[in-house]
């Protein structure tokens, strides 16, 4: 469909053929964001509006609809001021579309959507007898009349609920405008070596540009040190001694392993773990500075070595409550219950802290879902383990879920009404189960193999604000 006596620039949209997951011919709108001339033909690098840019891919010229091209819009020459050129002024669509650009499918913190103010204990002390149901109820509690569970929000909500606010500014997953330019758009690896897998990049990642040109890029898969050919990984594979991640082994049951690493005490392997996340992360992620992160890598251990499955990192001092800066599952392990595995294993370290956690945001796509499944399998099972006591219905505070799982209170809140589990009966909130909500639980729960054992934790938490700078 290409008309090649029209040029075809940065910046043009026009829809472009792409399979779906049905492995059907759909023409989204796409973006052209840089092109290529190969010998014998242009190729496009192209985003696709609306989708993740993990989509994003080079085209061919007869995969585009020219038919209906649309040319980047000129913008308005910048106004003088006093002699001086001014701001240019911004235009309602251009926000739009810069914030939009920001969310990029990941879910970010908002107050947008408030929580139904929970009643003191004298309040509920006054509900009358509940209708007999089939549906299994909970009384929602505050600890006392000085402690009324009001006015809280959501921690988090799904991207189309609108346009999120501004990202925090500070942290390791934040988006990070002033680099996001036309380069940093661009999936600059066309494939890494990392063991026995092969790797494909979903997004840039910033390393050396001598490597970026290379059709296939190798990772030791137990240092993580980038090499530039065959030969090179198999010379270093000579000399590296390790068969698993630097740092403390602190836990280990069958063939899973966590290891926890300073970022401090091993800056390269932390580095070269970021340069590898980041292909597989759409955020900013740390790249040198290290020194404030503690990283958990979850291995799988063979006769080989212990092989990395994940990881996520965390601050050694969060003012915010943060237990999880950066999380992420490697591709080859993903859909198999690590995802989940690694978000329990974050909880069972805040238990052991004797404190609440939550993620930092912006969550992505994969992560909030990952989350999202966790807090309500952890907090269903609280529910669902309840005893009633002289006939009357269980009774529990949010705190008292939070106490017991380590989710901090807004995060079970947010949980509770995703799952449409708080309901306003005379007077008092309860918690209604539905038989649908438990029979999906028990089927989810028999799907979850993978379990933290808490037996096999060997964490000993560290006070660093006592230990000056790390």
């Amino acid at each position: 469909m290409a008309d090649h006596s029209v040029e075809i620039t940065e910046g043009c949209r026009l829809p472009v053929l792409r399979k779906n997951q049905e492995n059907e011919d759909e023409w989204p709108l796409a973006e052209i964001l840089s092109v290529k001339d190969n010998p014998g033909k242009k190729l496009y690098y192209v985003h696709y509006i609306d989708f993740n840019k993990r989509l994003d891919e080079w085209v061919t010229p007869d995969r585009l609809d020219i038919k209906k091209l649309q040319f980047p819009k000129k913008e308005a020459k910048t106004p003088m001021k006093n002699g001086l050129p001014g701001s240019r002024p911004s235009s309602p669509e251009r926000d739009v579309k810069r914030k939009a650009e920001s969310v990029s499918l990941a879910t970010q913190v908002t107050a947008a959507t408030p929580v139904p103010s929970l009643p003191s204990s004298a309040e509920a002390s006054q509900a009358s007898v509940y209708p007999a149901m089939r549906d299994t109820s909970f009384s929602i509690k505050s600890r006392d009349e000085h402690e009324p569970l009001t006015s809280l929000t959501t921690d988090s909500q799904d991207s189309s609920d609108g346009i999120p606010s501004a990202p925090r500014m500070t942290g390791s997953l934040v988006s990070d405008r002033s680099h996001d330019d036309i380069v940093t758009r661009m999936k600059n690896i066309d494939c890494i070596e990392l063991g026995r897998h092969r790797l494909k990049p979903w997004y840039f990642s910033p390393y050396p540009q001598e490597l970026t040109s290379l059709p296939i890029l190798y990772l030791c898969e137990f240092c993580l040190k980038y090499l530039k050919s065959l030969k090179c990984l198999q010379r270093h594979l000579t000399k590296c001694n390790l068969r698993h991640p630097p740092g403390n082994e602190i836990y280990r049951k069958g063939t899973i392993s966590f290891f926890e690493i300073d970022g401090r005490k091993n800056k390269a392997y932390s580095q070269n773990l970021c340069l590898l996340a980041k292909c597989f992360l759409d955020h900013k992620t740390l790249y040198y500075d290290t020194d404030p992160f503690l990283f958990y890598v979850m291995t799988e251990y063979d006769s080989k070595g212990f092989h990395i499955v994940g990881y996520f990192s965390k601050e050694k001092e969060s003012t915010e409550d943060y237990n999880v800066a950066c999380i992420l599952t490697l591709p080859p392990y993903q859909r198999r219950g690590y995802g989940k595995l690694l978000i329990e294993f974050s909880y069972e370290l805040s238990k052991v802290e004797g404190k609440t956690g939550t993620p930092e945001k912006p969550l992505s796509d994969l992560g909030l879902l990952s989350y999202r499944s966790y807090w309500s399998q952890t907090i269903l099972e609280i529910l669902m383990d309840l005893k009633s006591e002289n006939g009357e219905r269980p009774q529990i505070t949010i705190n008292e879920i939070s106490e017991i799982t380590s989710v901090k209170k807004e995060d079970v809140i947010s949980t509770l009404q995703y799952l449409n589990l708080i309901n306003y009966y005379k007077g008092q909130y309860i918690l209604t189960l539905s038989e649908d909500i438990v029979e999906g639980h028990e089927r989810a729960m028999q799907k979850r193999h993978l379990r933290i054992d808490p037996k096999c934790l060997h964490f000993t938490p560290k006070d660093w604000s006592k230990r000056g700078k790390w």
